[in-house]
């Protein structure tokens, strides 16, 4: 048997360290944690999303009483994007969120499976790595490619 180690790159950065279109996504998703419908969790997402030719998208997380039928803040933004440009590679998503106490997390949050098996299809889709920022008050993590986090996919490009 044989040991392998899988490393993942982040950068931990602060707002003012990002460029002006990554700054624009984080506010973005920022945005997107007040229009998220969460009555059950109380667990408000955003994500904004900005595409190769500067359009831009925000989106937030969606429950239900029927727990199944809910969608994530990431998966939100990237349809809607899709939907609307649909050959446009997706350059930044920027996901946030506010606790419970509907105060921003002191620490970033990261995508679930789902969503990061999404932002993989969509990487393989454009053939181009999406800047992903995961937003916290204490700092941000600037993750170059949905592979930092999920290194082991279904697909590669």
């Amino acid at each position: 048997m044989e040991l392998q180690e899988i490393l993942s790159s982040i950068q931990v950065c602060s707002l003012e360290e990002l460029n002006a279109d990554e700054q624009k996504a984080v506010q973005l998703a920022l945005e997107g944690t007040n229009r998220s419908y969460t009555p059950y969790s109380r667990f408000h997402v955003g994500a904004g999303v900005i595409l190769n030719n500067g359009q831009e998208f925000i989106g937030c997380n969606q429950e239900n009483a029927a727990f199944p039928a809910g969608l994530c803040a990431e998966r939100t933004a990237l349809y809607a994007a899709g939907a609307q440009y649909p050959q446009e590679p997706v350059k930044i998503l920027a996901i946030a969120a506010r606790g419970t106490d509907n105060e921003l997390t002191e620490e970033p949050v990261s995508p679930c499976g789902t969503c990061r098996q999404v932002i993989i299809e969509t990487e393989t889709r454009f053939k181009q790595q999406v800047i992903i920022l995961l937003y916290g008050k204490r700092c941000i993590y600037r993750v170059e490619g949905i592979r930092q986090l999920m290194p082991l996919s279904f697909t590669e490009f």
